[in-house]
C-alpha cells in the first residue's frame, strides 16, 4: 500500500509541476505576444501624432491656410504671453488652452483628452501651437481590438483600458498603448490538454499500483518459501522427517477424498444404467405387454423386482448428488421466486401422506416474500426435511411450517413435536450415511439431511437443527434475501 500511494503521488506531483509549467508558459507566451502587439500599436500612434505636429508646424510657418487638414478640427497658435495669435478658420472647433496648460507646454509636448476630439500641445520656438484633431485618427479600428490609448496620467484617449493590460510609451509623446493580456485565450488551449494530463496520472499510477502488487506478492511468496527452507533446515531430523509425513499424509487425504468423489460419481452412473434396464423390463413383465404371464407369482416378483429396484435408483441417486456436492459440481441457477408460494406447494405435495398417517401438517399465514436463490435446490431441501418430520412424526402428531424475515434473511421454519434427537445424535445429525433407527419409522440411506445441509451451504445460507428428546424437531433454514 505503500508503494502504490508513493507512486500515484509522484506521479500526481510530476503533472501537477508540469502542469503548473504548461501554464506559466502559455501566460508568458500571451504576454510576449501581446507586449509586441502594443510595442507596434504604439509606433503607428507615434507615427500619426509626429504627423498631426508637422501639419500644426506648417500652419504655424504660413497661418494664411484655409482649410483643415482630414481629421484636424482647428489649430491655435500662442504666443509667449499666451494669447492666440493664429487660428484656423472654417471649423466648427474651438481651440481654447488655459493659461497653465500653455506655460507647461513650453517645456513638453502635451496631450489632452476630449469626448471623441484629443488636442495635441507642444513648442515652437517662443510658441505653443495646440492642434484638435479627432481622437478615431490615431489608429485604425482594426487594430484596437481589446486596446486602450491613454495619456501618461491615466485619462482615456481611445478605446477601454482593459483591467489586466500591457503598456507600451509612445516614442516623443505624454502618451500610452495598454492592450488585454489575453489569458482567457491562452489559456483555452491549455484546459483542453488536462485530460492527457489525467491520463499521464493514471495510466502510469494505475501500472505501477499492479506491478508493485504483483512485485510484492512474488516477494511474500519467496520470502515464505525461503523461511520454509530455513525452518526446515533449522529442525532436527527427526521432526523434519516427520514434518514430511505430515506433509505426504495431508496431501494423501486430499488426494483420498477426490478419489473418493469421483469412484462415488463414476459407480453411481455404472449403477443407475443397469438398473434402469432391471426397473423396465420388470414392469413390462408386471403388465404382461407382450403376453400374459404362466403363473401369477412370476408378476409378483416382477413387482418385487421393480419395487426394489427404484428404491435402490434413488439410493443411488442421493449418493449421486451427494458426491456432486461434495467434489462442488451441483449447478447452481439463481432466480428469483416467491418462497412462500414455493412452500405452499410443498405443503399441498405432502398433504396425502400426512393425511394417511393422521399427522396435523400446517402452514402458517405469511405474505409474499420474494428471494433470489436457486428454487429447485431451496425445493430439495424443503422436501428432505418435510419428509423426516412426517417420517419420525407417530400418528396423531403435527408439524408445522412458517416463514418469517428479518433485516436481511428469510427464515422458513419445519416443526414436528416427533421423538427428536438424543445429545449423541444431535452432534451427528447432517453426517453422510448416519441414519436414526425410530420405532415405526422406515429410515432411508442417512443422506436426505446430508444433502439439505450441503445445499443450504452452497446457496450461502444455513439449516440448523434444534431438537432434544421426546420433544420434537425444529428445523431452520436461513437464507439470504
Amino acid at each position: 500500500m505503500i508503494s502504490v500511494v508513493l507512486i500515484c503521488g509522484a506521479f500526481a506531483a510530476a503533472s501537477a509541476l508540469q502542469m503548473r509549467f504548461d501554464r506559466v508558459h502559455a501566460l508568458n507566451q500571451a504576454a510576449y505576444f501581446e507586449a509586441h502587439r502594443a510595442n507596434d500599436i504604439a509606433a503607428v500612434v507615434a507615427n500619426n501624432l509626429d504627423g498631426i505636429e508637422a501639419q500644426g508646424r506648417a500652419f504655424a510657418a504660413d497661418p494664411l491656410v484655409k482649410h483643415a487638414p482630414a481629421g484636424v478640427r482647428n489649430i491655435a497658435v500662442y504666443d509667449s504671453a499666451g494669447f492666440a495669435t493664429a487660428t484656423l478658420t472654417g471649423t466648427t472647433a474651438f481651440v481654447n488652452l488655459p493659461s497653465d496648460v500653455i506655460a507647461a507646454a513650453r517645456g513638453q509636448k502635451l496631450l489632452i483628452a476630449g469626448t471623441g476630439v484629443a488636442t495635441a500641445v507642444f513648442p515652437l520656438g517662443g510658441n505653443v501651437v495646440a492642434i484638435a484633431f479627432d481622437s478615431a485618427s490615431l489608429a485604425p479600428a482594426s487594430l484596437l481590438e481589446g486596446t486602450a490609448i491613454q495619456t501618461t496620467r491615466g485619462q482615456p484617449v481611445l478605446g477601454a483600458v482593459p483591467g489586466d493590460a500591457i503598456q507600451a510609451r509612445v516614442s516623443g509623446w505624454p502618451v500610452v498603448v495598454a492592450t488585454a493580456t489575453g489569458d482567457a485565450g491562452a489559456l483555452s488551449a491549455w484546459y483542453g490538454s488536462l485530460p492527457l494530463y489525467l491520463f499521464v496520472i493514471l495510466g502510469p499510477a494505475l501500472v505501477g499500483a499492479g506491478l508493485a502488487a504483483l512485485f510484492v506478492g512474488e516477494f511474500e511468496r519467496r520470502m515464505k518459501a525461503t523461511a520454509a527452507v530455513k525452518a526446515l533446515r533449522s529442525t532436527k531430523p527427526e521432526d523434519a522427517r516427520l514434518l514430511v509425513r505430515l506433509a505426504q499424509a495431508e496431501r494423501d487425504v486430499i488426494e483420498a477424498r477426490r478419489s473418493k468423489a469421483e469412484f462415488i460419481s463414476h459407480m453411481s452412473h455404472e449403477l443407475r444404467t443397469p438398473l434402469n434396464a432391471v426397473i423396465g423390463f420388470s414392469e413390462i413383465i408386471e403388465r404382461g405387454m407382450f403376453g400374459a404371464v404362466g403363473n401369477k407369482k412370476y408378476v409378483e416378483y416382477a413387482r418385487d423386482i421393480g419395487h426394489a429396484g427404484r428404491g435402490l435408483h434413488a439410493k443411488i441417486g442421493d449418493i449421486l448428488e451427494f458426491a456432486d456436492l461434495e467434489a462442488g459440481r451441483y449447478p447452481l441457477k439463481p432466480a428469483q421466486f416467491d418462497l412462500a408460494e414455493l412452500a405452499n406447494a410443498i405443503v399441498d405435495e405432502h398433504v396425502g401422506r400426512a393425511f394417511s398417517r393422521r399427522i396435523a401438517l400446517s402452514l402458517s399465514p405469511s405474505a409474499q416474500t420474494i428471494v433470489r436463490t436457486d428454487p429447485q435446490a431451496v425445493r430439495r431441501i424443503l422436501v428432505a426435511v418435510l419428509t423426516n418430520a412426517l417420517t419420525y412424526t407417530p400418528e396423531g402428531g403435527h408439524v408445522m411450517v412458517s416463514l418469517a424475515t428479518r433485516d436481511d434473511a428469510v427464515i422458513l421454519t419445519i416443526a414436528d413435536n416427533g421423538p427428536g434427537f438424543h445429545p449423541a445424535e444431535a452432534a451427528q445429525a447432517g453426517n453422510a450415511f448416519r441414519r436414526f433407527d425410530r420405532q415405526g419409522g422406515k429410515t432411508g440411506s442417512g443422506l436426505g439431511l446430508a444433502i439439505a445441509m450441503s445445499l443450504a451451504a452452497r446457496l450461502g445460507g444455513a439449516l440448523t437443527l434444534n431438537s432434544a428428546s421426546g420433544q420434537g424437531t425444529r428445523a431452520e433454514l436461513w437464507l439470504r434475501r
